[in-house]
């Protein structure tokens, strides 16, 4: 796999590009936004699978290199960075970012990301005519399996004020299109599919992580709390204490 990892600090580079080398990773190190972006721009050699992205840039801040990088391509972006609180958390989400590792952080638990996140399908950048948000922002691409979807991926979804079109993964609130990261998409449609039925945590980061990494809890409430903001009907996601979460349809 091929990475670019945009770091500034030199000697924090260093040491983890020598550790993503000795596990098969061939790493480009970009110190700052611009070279990042000049980087990823068609013509600068084979296409990158990954972006590992410190957010505390010197030329600009790294929420802004995410949007800029999302507009021209779909390459997965893992913001790794030690700003720890729940609202860059969603801000980075937001932006298209496919993840969000905390420093400091298990190298074994970033190794598991970045995987996790190249086997995802690509997708298209934002920006494009006809189309909605891309990178991870997906509300609106066709990411139906090859073959063609089956019946249950044509359903439309109707919860409320929610709406669910599985196979173009468009949602609507009272009729207006919001717009959903990949992962915010997957687990609105996983637990809508059952409305009431109690999902385990275990069970959300299996199916929609596809992985049975302990961690990935902290994403999954980052993710919770996301939803419950764009749907603009927090209870319509239910917490159960010490089990999971479940969608509850409101009434009227």
């Amino acid at each position: 796999m091929r990475l670019l990892l945009v770091e500034d600090d030199d000697r924090v580079a260093a040491a983890l590009s020598a550790v993503l080398g000795k596990h098969g990773f061939d790493v480009r190190h970009a110190r700052s936004g611009e070279e990042a972006i000049q980087a990823l721009l068609p013509g600068e050699g084979p296409a990158y699978d990954c972006v590992l992205l410190d957010l505390g840039l010197p030329d600009q801040d790294g929420f802004e290199v995410c949007s800029r990088i999302r507009r021209r391509t779909a390459t997965p972006v893992i913001m790794v960075t030690a700003r720890a609180d729940v609202r860059s958390r969603i801000h980075g989400l937001n932006l298209g970012a496919d993840d969000y590792v905390v420093k400091p952080y298990d190298t074994g638990e970033l190794l598991a990301r970045i995987h996790a996140v190249s086997r995802r399908p690509p997708l298209r950048p934002q920006g494009a005519p006809g189309q909605l948000t891309g990178g991870t922002d997906v509300t609106g691409a066709d990411q139906s399996p090859r073959g063609g979807p089956g019946p249950q991926e044509n359903a439309k979804l109707l919860l409320g004020p929610v709406t669910i079109e599985l196979s173009t993964r468009r949602v609507t609130v009272e009729g207006a299109l919001i717009a959903l990261t990949r992962k915010e998409f997957d687990l609105l449609s996983l637990l809508a599919k059952r409305p009431g039925v109690v999902f385990r945590r275990e069970q959300i980061i299996s199916e929609v992580w596809r992985t049975a990494w302990e961690g990935t809890g902290r994403t999954l409430e980052v993710h919770v709390a996301s939803l419950r903001s764009k749907l603009r009907t927090p209870a319509m996601i239910e917490t159960v204490r010490g089990v999971g979460y479940r969608l509850v349809v409101p009434v009227g």
